[in-house]
């Protein structure tokens, strides 16, 4: 059986919070710092053999802190990172919702297919990041972090609950979050869902 911790990388500056980020490569924040510690303190005693991350620096910088108290391998996959949001990045809902109306009442109505321009829609997301995370799941390792971002995350739990893409913020995502996913052949069980560090402790997969 594989165990895979799915995670959120840790917090960004406040200032970002209200704005779409998508592929802006970013930093941690202090506090971003201080929860990917906390991320590595919690897995230490989990066997992690691998952890995957995004190539982008928030998550890379989450992935090398959780290493350096794992021991475990980092390999960073450009297929992991954040949906990409071409000429609305960086912009706050408000502000495209004044420059671009068109496109943001365009991507309400269709959220899993629209395309923002110069960017991705979320069904484009979708195809890469499933095809990456199935090879991770039947990898063959027992013990697995992936730090992800908050819209990959959701894709990704949203099709292993079967929830169609339109109701994926419905997920709760919080920045250094944990979530818990076993895999058994083809038997696959969500365990926790945007879980805190405090959680790993009780969590059942520790004792496997």
């Amino acid at each position: 059986m594989t165990s895979l911790y799915l995670l959120r990388h840790g917090a960004l500056s406040a200032d970002s919070h209200a704005r779409f980020i998508g592929q802006t490569d970013l930093p941690l924040s202090p506090e971003g710092f201080r929860q990917a510690r906390r991320l590595g303190e919690a897995l230490r005693d989990c066997g992690i053999e691998t952890i995957y991350c995004s190539d982008l620096l928030r998550s890379r910088q989450t992935a090398g802190l959780i290493g350096e108290e794992t021991g475990a391998s980092i390999e960073a996959r450009p297929a992991l990172r954040e949906i990409a949001l071409g000429e609305w990045e960086g912009l706050t809902r408000r502000e495209v919702a004044s420059r671009f109306p068109a496109q943001y009442a365009s991507r309400g109505a269709d959220l899993e297919h629209y395309r923002v321009p110069g960017g991705e829609s979320f069904s484009d997301v979708r195809g890469r990041v499933l095809s990456v995370w199935n090879a991770m799941l039947h990898s063959g390792h027992r013990s697995i972090a992936v730090v992800g971002h908050a819209g990959v995350n959701r894709l990704l739990l949203a099709d292993l609950l079967g929830m169609p893409v339109e109701n994926i913020f419905r997920i709760g995502q919080d920045y250094g979050c944990v979530n818990v996913v076993e895999c058994n052949g083809e038997q696959i069980k969500v365990r926790l869902i945007n879980g805190r560090t405090a959680d790993l402790r009780h969590d059942g997969a520790q004792d496997q």
